[in-house]
């Protein structure tokens, strides 16, 4: 979906400063023109957490059946610490 972009000049921007961001929080683009060259472009953030897509590596990853089986007793005396 691409964003609606709405222009304003700086004067405007100042005033509707609040208005213009709630415009943005909803996916708009202000494009903010000073003499009617554009200088700024407000726009909402990307997500900083990707959308997480369920059976993405679906067929890459294999577990197998003795996944949560005990370790065996070699093992677990390695991990061991002697006091």
């Amino acid at each position: 979906m691409k964003a609606v972009t709405k222009t304003v000049n700086v004067h405007e921007a100042k005033t509707h400063f609040s208005k213009l961001l709630a415009a943005v929080a909803k996916g708009q683009r202000i494009t903010i023109c000073k003499d009617g060259t554009p200088v700024a472009e407000l726009g909402p953030l990307k997500p900083k957490i990707p959308v997480r897509r369920p059976g993405l590596l679906k067929g890459h990853v294999r577990i197998s059946d003795d996944f949560d089986a005990p370790l065996p007793s070699e093992m677990i005396a390695a991990f061991e610490i002697d006091q």
